[in-house]
């Protein structure tokens, strides 16, 4: 029992949670939700916004996870408080949202009202930022000074969650997405409530060369699972795999979801030997030290004056600087917040733009369904190597070189502003390679925002913070996609059939989206010499 009472535990039981996450799945079943209640494109498109807005607006969740895990709540609460609480929350409002959507579509229950049906989807995915913020901010916690790698693994089995979930579709209900809807309604809340006790803020009691040890480890298997996937997909788009070979490689799949729990289990145990040698190597030194305490207060050295003004120098940085713990309304009161917000605005917004009108710039530029299809499956692969990659690059450039994150900010959107000049040129197998630059590119901007908030903020109101932010992206998202992107795209349009081939679509509105970016990434750049200093003094306060 004492294992399971572990930060190492917690971190698994986060990586599960984040697994049956379901995200970008909306694309399985948005057609029978069409079909059955009758809408037409515009309507589902309204929908869509809604579970974006459910996915972003998380203040709740951050004010929730804030109340139940400080300590004067801990003692007014009892055992109703700690990070399962939020689990908890999440859990019923995903059950609620999906159970209801499945009971409209299947004729349980009458057709429900276009903005009913709107409240549902946006609970539904309310409930998954509950669980998601838990999961981060434990994260963090748990692991401060590699916040970059465990970040960027929980993140990165959130995106490959859902295709985990619909390889497991395919082979129990293909060409039946309303199952697909309640398979969403009872597995991952069933995972969710089994597992949420686990999830706990723990203090380091291991060394810092065995946490990344460890978490490497990790991002490894995560790399497997996401290249295993990537095999995966691309097979079933180029041939029709029998039932027993679908089977057998879901099983497979499976075996490399649990792993995780190998290497914690490992690391529980290195971490129990060192504990146990370290308090060896304490009583020893306490016994030398008993003998010579007399002679030693003969003589107490003091500290040199340079040592006085090193040290007087950090703590004075600390107290000018440390924005450590900072609650909403003092973020809202500080520039780093804006600078940030602005930059995801310009990031997020942009890179979403162009991952939800991907279908429509293929099919301008000439692309075959087939290639489409492929193209969207291989971008949350995409977007996972972007959040692993991002976390473990950023780490080792803090700790080597003191490189701080914000300027792997402007890197990230600079490369974005290639992805998108990639479509308006138009070469051979361009949206291939866009694809590749704009997924890796969502990924990172989502990781290193979450990890710049727990450096500048602090953990206590990281949550409330993180939902405040993230709100850039769909608004963002609304005003490139539907404003400019889909405005342009209307403008040159057939007028009849409403269709447009050739660069001329999106060549202004990617233009667009493109210097956006650009501006986004002067703004990351302000915000890292602003930062710069203040991160790495931090840092190096607490090695």
């Amino acid at each position: 029992m004492e294992m399971m009472n572990t930060k190492w535990i917690a971190t698994v039981a986060s990586i599960w949670i984040q697994t049956c996450s379901g995200a970008y799945t909306f694309g399985i079943y948005s057609p029978v939700l069409k079909s059955s209640q009758g809408y037409d494109q515009s309507t589902l498109d309204l929908i869509s916004v809604f579970k974006e807005v459910g996915g972003n607006a998380g203040v709740l969740a951050g004010v929730l996870y804030a109340f139940v895990t400080t300590g004067n709540s801990r003692l007014r609460l009892g055992c109703f408080s700690g990070p399962w609480v939020v689990i908890f929350a999440g859990a019923v409002q995903w059950f609620v949202g999906f159970f209801m959507m499945w009971a409209s579509v299947v004729g349980l229950i009458p057709r429900l009202p276009v903005p009913v049906m709107c409240l549902f989807i946006g609970l539904a995915y309310h409930g998954q930022v509950f669980c998601n913020t838990t999961n981060l901010v434990t994260g963090v916690h748990n692991f401060r000074d590699y916040g970059g790698s465990i970040l960027g693994i929980l993140k990165g089995y959130f995106g490959l969650g859902g295709a985990i979930l619909v390889q497991f579709y395919q082979i129990a209900w293909k060409g039946n997405p309303a199952n697909f809807i309640l398979l969403l309604a009872l597995l991952p809340t069933a995972v969710w409530l089994s597992l949420m006790t686990l999830v706990r803020n723990y203090d380091n009691t291991s060394t810092k060369l065995d946490d990344k040890k460890h978490l490497n480890a990790i991002s490894a298997v995560a790399l497997i699972t996401a290249a295993y996937l990537m095999i995966i997909i691309l097979l079933e788009n180029m041939f029709t795999l029998p039932s027993l070979a679908r089977i057998i490689s879901f099983a497979f799949l499976m075996l490399l979801a649990v792993s995780p729990l190998v290497i914690v289990i490992r690391a529980h145990k290195k971490d129990s030997s060192s504990f146990s040698q370290t308090l060896l190597i304490i009583e020893k030194d306490y016994q030398s030290n008993a003998t010579s305490v007399v002679d030693s207060a003969d003589y107490v050295k003091l500290p040199s004056e340079e040592g006085q003004s090193t040290r007087a120098t950090i703590d004075n940085e600390r107290y000018l600087s440390d924005e450590e713990n900072m609650n909403i309304w003092q973020a809202f009161r500080s520039g780093n917040f804006w600078l940030l917000f602005i930059a995801m605005f310009c990031g997020l917004g942009t890179v979403t733009a162009v991952m939800d009108n991907l279908s429509q710039i293929g099919e301008s530029l000439g692309y075959t369904t087939a290639e489409i299809n492929s193209v969207i499956s291989l971008t949350s692969i995409w977007n996972f190597l972007g959040r692993i990659g991002a976390g473990v690059v950023s780490d080792m450039c803090m700790h080597r070189y003191g490189w701080t994150r914000p300027i792997f900010i402007v890197v990230t959107l600079a490369v974005l502003v290639i992805g998108q000049i990639v479509i308006v040129i138009d070469f051979p197998k361009s949206l291939f390679l866009s694809s590749v630059l704009v997924g890796i590119c969502d990924g990172s901007l989502w990781l290193l925002m979450t990890v710049i908030i727990s450096e500048l903020f602090g953990l206590q109101h990281m949550g409330i913070i993180f939902n405040t932010i993230s709100i850039a992206s769909p608004v963002g998202s609304y005003i490139f996609s539907v404003k400019v992107v889909g405005y342009f795209y209307d403008m040159v349009a057939n007028s009849e059939t409403h269709v447009c081939l050739g660069t001329r679509c999106f060549m202004l509105s990617l233009s667009i989206t493109a210097s956006i970016t650009f501006c986004g990434a002067l703004v990351a750049l302000a915000l890292f010499f602003r930062t710069k200093r203040v991160i790495y003094v931090n840092y190096r306060s607490r090695c």
